[in-house]
């Protein structure tokens, strides 16, 4: 479960690194250049998911509760905002979620 879980993290800093750096290209003015590891950033990401241990509909279902607390510490730490204790039980919720669906996860 550790190992599933670390790969779900990956993925998600893959993703969210790969949508972050267009948004500083296009909104916080960075350079163009950016857009090249936003695009090995998604690739990435994508490579990443073809290594999760179980069909598709379920490593989607599962890594949404793992997206949902990256994305919530990188807003803590990277973007610097402040956290309610709504956005830290929300984020834990989902994040139970997902150790609720990949607890049943049979070895194929």
């Amino acid at each position: 479960m550790l190992k599933t879980s670390l790969l779900f993290f990956a993925t998600a800093l893959a993703e969210i690194i790969g949508c972050f750096l267009p948004y500083l290209w296009l909104r916080k003015g960075g350079s163009m250049l950016l857009l090249l590891p936003a695009a090995v950033s998604l690739a990435a990401f994508v490579w990443l998911l073809t290594l999760h241990p179980a069909a598709s509909g379920r490593v989607y279902a599962a890594y949404g509760g793992v997206y949902v607390m990256t994305a919530m510490l990188w807003l803590r730490f990277v973007d610097g905002m402040k956290l309610s204790t709504t956005d830290w039980l929300g984020a834990l919720v989902a994040l139970a979620g997902m150790l609720i669906i990949i607890s049943g996860w049979k070895p194929s």
